[in-house]
């Protein structure tokens, strides 16, 4: 009964032993990469000029002083033709380190915010009258998959 016992433990043993030295072995060909935040912008007719005049200053600087302070690492805008009437034409993103980065700065980018473009009745005031340009079709969080193995 004893020696019954014995062989159960070690054959518990032997198997958890086998299945760490293969957990270990797994080597992906790719890692996480950095966090995309995307919005989808529909500009509305003959408002071409008007929103990306809004984005060449207002954005842009909000975006410079979130760079600077180290809260993003980069920003782009990508522009293509809608494909139906209801289509986006713009695309607005800003680069994060990962998640994590993201939700953690949340409150010094809204500071920064307040500071950059003025409080909350300013910022609302201004998303109204970028209303009048645009229409937000939608947004999208986006991690970059990176084709290399991560780093030991």
């Amino acid at each position: 009964m004893k020696s019954r016992q014995f062989l159960v433990s070690l054959l518990i043993v032997v198997t958890a032993l086998l299945c760490l030295s293969v957990w270990a072995q797994v080597n992906r060909p790719f890692r996480n990469g950095t966090v995309w935040d995307i919005a989808f912008v529909k500009v509305k007719p003959g408002m071409e000029v008007a929103y990306l005049n809004y984005l060449a200053s207002d954005w842009k600087k909000e975006q410079e002083v979130l760079k600077k302070e180290g809260l993003i690492i980069s920003y782009k805008v990508l522009a293509t033709e809608a494909h139906s009437p209801g289509d986006w034409n713009l695309m607005l993103m800003t680069e994060y380190k990962d998640l994590a980065t993201l939700e953690a700065n949340e409150d010094k980018m809204d500071a920064l915010a307040q500071k950059v473009i003025g409080d909350d009745e300013m910022q609302m005031q201004r998303f109204r009258q970028r209303g009048d340009l645009r229409e937000v079709v939608g947004g999208r969080l986006a991690r970059e998959i990176i084709l290399e193995p991560k780093s030991r």
